[in-house]
C-alpha cells in the first residue's frame, strides 16, 4: 500500500514519473498503457498503447489519481458528473489528470469497445456520478461493483444496479470490500442520522459550529446546508467549495444550491499577499465569489449565526476567528486509522486549545460486511474477485468460489 512508504509530507516525486511507484510495486509494470514521458526514469520501455479504453467509476482520488500516468492517446470513459469533478479539481489545484480524450456517459447507455459492450449503471456513494459496470463478453457478463452503499439518500440507484447485475447472470464479479472486516470499530450512521444528530448540535447551541467533510461529498454538503438553513444560520464555505458548486449547480440530478444566488451561503476568504482582502490577492477562479466574501472579522462577530466549513488544513484561521469557548466541531469523515495518527493528535490539540467540543458523525460511502454479503448473494456471480479491501479472505465466508487476485497475475473467464 502507498501509505506504507508515503504520507502527505513525503510523496512520490512528480519529476520522477513512475519511478517512485515502480520502486515499491505501487503500480504494475504493464507494457502499452503508460505515457512515454512517465516512463522516462524507469526500466520499462515505452510501447504504443495496447488497450482501447479506460473506464472510471467515479471521481475519488483513489480511482482517478493515477490516470495522469496513462498514455494520453487512450480514451477515458466516465460519467458526465465525474468529468465535471475532474475539471474543477484541475482548475483549483496543482493536481493534473492528463490531456486524455474523454468520452462521457449516463446510466442506460451501452458503450461498444471492440468485442465488448460496457453498460454503466449508477450506484449511491459518497460522491455523485458513481457507477458500477456490467461488461458483456462472449463468455458472459462480468460485473464490477465500483464503490457503493445501501444506506445513503440514493440507495434506489444501488438497488437498480444490483437488480441489473443479477439479471445479467454474471460469470464473474469484481467486488469492492472496503468495510469487509471482522469487527468494525468505526461508528457509521446513515446520511439521515448524520443530519438529525447535526441538527441537534446546531439547534442546541448559540455558539459557532464548525464542520469538516470530504470536499466532493455533495450529500454531506447538502446535509449541512439543510441544517444551517433550517436553524436560520448562514453556511460559510471556501472559495474552492463555491467553485465546485458553481460547476455542478446546473446538473438537474444533483439538486444543489447556487452559491452565487443563495442567501444562505457565504464564502470565506483568507488573508493573502497584501493581507487586506484585495481582489488581486486571489486566483482568477476565486474572484468570481468576491461579492459573497466574508473574512475572519465577520465570522468572529457573527458566531451564533454561522455554520462554517473548516477543514484541518485551514485550522490556522481559528487564531483570527477566536471562537467562543464551548463552540462545536463536527468531524464528518472516517475516523483515523489509529490513535497514534499524527493528524488526529494535532487536530485535537487545536480543538482543546480553543476549548471546542468535538463530535464524530459520519456516513460511510461503502457497504458493511453484512450488506456486502447480501449483495453477493443476490447477484450470484459464479466467481468472485475481491478488490479495494484489506481482507479479501473474508469473502470466502460469503461465496464458495472466491479468487484472491495476486499482483502481476492474469486471470481469464
Amino acid at each position: 500500500m502507498g501509505d506504507d512508504y508515503f504520507t502527505s509530507w513525503l510523496s512520490p516525486r512528480r519529476i520522477n514519473g513512475l519511478g517512485d511507484y515502480f520502486e515499491f510495486n505501487l503500480l504494475p509494470k504493464i507494457e502499452g498503457i503508460y505515457g512515454e514521458e512517465q516512463l522516462k526514469f524507469t526500466d520499462l520501455p515505452y510501447t504504443e498503447p495496447k488497450i482501447d479504453a479506460v473506464f472510471l467509476s467515479h471521481a475519488h482520488m483513489d480511482h482517478i489519481g493515477h490516470i495522469v500516468f496513462l498514455d494520453e492517446e487512450i480514451p477515458i470513459h466516465c460519467g458526465q458528473g465525474t468529468k465535471m469533478f475532474i475539471n474543477s479539481l484541475e482548475e483549483t489545484s496543482s493536481t493534473k489528470c492528463g490531456k486524455h480524450p474523454y468520452v462521457t456517459f449516463r446510466t442506460g447507455q451501452k458503450i461498444p469497445i471492440v468485442h465488448l459492450e460496457i453498460e454503466p449503471v449508477h450506484v449511491d456513494h459518497s460522491i455523485p456520478a458513481c457507477y458500477g459496470f456490467i461488461i458483456h463478453t462472449s463468455k458472459g457478463a462480468l460485473v464490477y461493483t465500483g464503490d457503493l452503499r445501501a444506506h445513503g439518500p440514493r440507495n434506489d440507484m444501488t438497488e437498480e444496479f444490483v437488480e441489473r447485475a443479477r439479471e445479467s447472470e454474471p460469470v464473474a464479479m469484481v467486488s469492492e470490500g472496503t468495510r469487509m472486516v471482522e469487527v468494525e470499530r468505526r461508528k457509521n450512521h446513515s446520511e439521515a442520522e448524520v443530519e438529525k444528530l447535526s441538527n441537534k448540535i446546531v439547534s442546541g447551541t448559540k455558539k459557532i459550529v464548525f464542520i469538516t467533510h470530504y470536499g466532493r461529498d455533495m450529500d454531506r454538503f447538502r446535509t449541512f446546508y439543510n441544517v444551517a438553513k433550517g436553524n436560520g444560520r448562514k453556511l460559510v464555505i471556501s472559495p474552492k467549495k463555491a467553485y465546485l458548486l458553481d460547476k455542478l449547480v446546473d446538473d438537474e440530478h444533483l439538486d444543489l444550491p447556487d452559491p452565487m444566488k443563495d442567501d444562505s451561503i457565504l464564502v470565506y476568504y483568507k488573508r493573502k499577499k497584501s493581507g487586506c482582502f484585495l481582489e488581486k490577492d486571489y486566483y482568477v477562479w476565486e474572484r468570481k465569489f468576491i461579492d459573497k466574501m466574508v473574512n475572519y472579522e465577520f465570522v468572529r462577530k457573527h458566531q451564533s449565526e454561522i455554520v462554517m466549513d473548516l477543514d484541518f488544513y485551514q485550522f490556522a484561521e481559528l487564531i483570527d476567528i477566536k471562537p467562543d469557548p464551548a463552540s462545536h466541531f463536527i468531524h464528518s469523515m472516517s475516523e483515523p486509522y489509529s490513535e497514534e495518527d499524527i493528524t488526529d493528535v494535532v487536530m485535537h490539540n487545536w480543538l482543546d486549545h480553543f476549548q471546542i467540543v468535538f463530535h464524530q458523525l459520519h456516513a460511510s460511502g461503502h457497504m458493511n460486511r453484512q450488506q456486502l454479503a447480501e449483495l453477493i448473494n443476490r447477484i450470484k456471480p459464479k466467481q468472485l474477485f475481491p478488490v479495494h479491501t484489506e481482507n479479501p479472505g473474508l469473502f470466502k465466508k460469503v461465496h464458495k468460489n472466491v479468487c484472491c487476485a495476486r499482483y502481476g497475475e492474469i486471470y481469464t473467464l
